[in-house]
């Protein structure tokens, strides 16, 4: 129950060449509080609920706990989020021993790529390719909890 990743920016587009799949993405927030957050998602035609709570001091590591819910009742519970839902089109790829999920965000995080990579420890070896720039992780403003109460547009 414990997610390990590290987060970076993208730098250009080259990943969707690259990409084996894509998914459409809607989240909310039931809580948006770093300490527990409680999520809402819709990604593709499966929904999720999900529980995270506060990152280890790299910010690389932090409780995460997960269910998949029927679709319909997710569609139920988005509209009780917390205002700020997150639109995304999550494109995978495959780099070295590890998947990278880059997001674009739509709406009013319009502009944003990120990419995050799940490791099974910290200090593992990434294969980083050309389009991953700057790494944030553990910068607060790239979490999507702080996105939706603090959309990238009026950074």
């Amino acid at each position: 129950m414990i997610e390990i990743e590290r987060k970076f920016l993208v730098t250009s587009t080259a990943f969707i060449a690259e990409s084996y799949t894509q998914h459409t993405i809607a989240q909310g927030y039931l809580n948006s509080n770093p300490g527990r957050t409680v999520r809402i998602r819709i990604k593709g035609e499966k929904g999720f609920i999900t529980i995270k709570g506060i990152g280890n001091e790299s910010g690389a590591s932090r409780l995460e706990w997960e269910k998949e819910i029927p679709l319909e009742e997710a569609k139920l519970l988005l509209p009780l989020c917390e205002k700020g839902a997150i639109e995304k089109t999550r494109y995978e790829v495959k780099s070295g021993n590890h998947i990278i999920e880059v997001d674009i965000f739509h709406g009013e995080n319009e502009g944003l790529i990120l990419a995050e990579i799940e490791l099974k420890n910290e200090n593992e070896t990434i294969e980083k390719p050309s389009w991953l720039g700057t790494e944030v992780t553990g910068d607060k403003r790239y979490y999507n909890s702080y996105l939706s109460l603090h959309p990238y547009k009026i950074w």
